[in-house]
C-alpha cells in the first residue's frame, strides 16, 4: 500500500560555525531538484510524497550536510496520511478559509 505523507524536517551541521546556510542550502538543492512538492521557511522544509520517495530525498539531503562538519542534527514531523495528497497547500489553504470566517 503506498503511504502519503507531509514532512517537515529541518537539518544542520554541529561544531561548523556560527553560519549553516551553506549546508542547508545543499539540502534544500536535493529537495527541490527531487520534483516532489516542497516549501522552504526561516527555520523548516517540508516536502510531501510517498514515504520511500521522501524518505529517500530527507537521507540525501542528510548526507548533504555532513560534509559541512563532524555532526549533524536532524528534526523531523511527518504527517501520514494514506490516500491524500496535495496536503501542502490544502491545510494551509483550510486554515485561511477558517481564518476568514
Amino acid at each position: 500500500m503506498m503511504v502519503g505523507m507531509l514532512v517537515a524536517f529541518s537539518v544542520a551541521p554541529l561544531g561548523s560555525g556560527e553560519s549553516v546556510s551553506d549546508a542547508v542550502a545543499d539540502a534544500v538543492r536535493i529537495v527541490r531538484a527531487s520534483g516532489l512538492p516542497n516549501r522552504t521557511s526561516a527555520m523548516f522544509t517540508e516536502i510531501e510524497g510517498e514515504w520511500d520517495e521522501v524518505m529517500d530525498v530527507v537521507r540525501r539531503a542528510t548526507d548533504a550536510v555532513v560534509a559541512h562538519g563532524h555532526r549533524v542534527s536532524l528534526v523531523l514531523k511527518a504527517d501520514i496520511r494514506p490516500g491524500h495528497s496535495g496536503e501542502i497547500d490544502g491545510k494551509v489553504a483550510r486554515l485561511e478559509e477558517r481564518l476568514a470566517d
